[in-house]
């Protein structure tokens, strides 16, 4: 490789460069930029409880019942209105990524097989969280792999087509949103049932309250403070037993 000599030499090999390397660049920002939005997508989609509600900051005299009452009230309100968007919101992504990135024309089957995900996501996250953050992910990451293998482009043609075609597809799409609503909300109900006929510890909130610094794991020390606070919350039932 000769070294440039003058200065247009230089400038013509660093536009060659340019020129070269862009496409490269580009790719590794977008599958960048498409692992992140999945990844963030997937933790939320695949999370048991989609927004929460915590009492146990009301005391117990009239001014925190009333409170406790009030809240549970916006947090009825918030589930009915919040929910149902944001799984719609999923749906839509899911569709949409597959209708991108691959190669089938069937916008009612590509709607098909994101209602399916995300349902079966959220039955998954009321038995165990790990799964359904596995399932979330499966299928953006497997598309993006099918994409790269296959070197095709984007299929904008495909999207502007489902556009087009949003009227006759809402109908579908509005049917899956129902039935997704009515899945999640037996699931809760039967969730909740099942908590008070048998209570047991949540482990992950323990687990989520005992990691500080929210890294998912749990450091020597935080386990000892962990073990140092149920220690301290047990000892007044010891003192009164003594």
């Amino acid at each position: 490789m000769d070294f440039p000599q003058s200065e247009e030499e230089v400038i013509s090999l660093l536009s060659d460069f340019a020129v070269d390397t862009y496409p490269t660049l580009m790719a590794i920002l977008s599958i960048a930029a498409y692992s992140s939005f999945v990844f963030m997508f997937y933790r939320i989609l695949a999370k048991r409880d989609l927004i929460t509600l915590d009492l146990s900051k009301y005391a117990n005299d009239f001014k925190g019942k009333v409170q406790r009452y009030v809240r549970s009230l916006l947090f009825l309100l918030q589930y009915i209105v919040l929910i149902p968007l944001l799984i719609s919101f999923w749906t839509l992504v899911l569709a949409t990524i597959l209708t991108l990135l691959s190669d089938g024309t069937d916008h009612s089957r590509n709607a098909l097989i994101a209602t399916s995900v995300v349902g079966a996501v959220r039955i998954l996250s009321y038995w165990t969280e790990d799964l359904s953050r596995d399932v979330a992910k499966m299928l953006p990451f497997a598309v993006l792999g099918v994409f790269l293998v296959d070197s095709t482009s984007v299929q904008w043609s495909q999207f502007e087509d489902l556009l087009g075609n949003l009227p006759g597809l809402a109908e579908s799409f509005y049917t899956s949103l129902v039935l997704l609503v009515i899945l999640e909300t037996l699931l809760r109900i039967s969730h909740s049932i099942g908590n008070r006929l048998y209570p047991i510890p949540d482990l992950e909130a323990t687990f989520k309250q005992a990691d500080a610094d929210g890294d998912g794991k749990l450091t020597l020390g935080e386990l000892a403070a962990a073990q140092a606070s149920g220690d301290a919350s047990e000892t007044p039932i010891d003192s009164q037993e003594e």
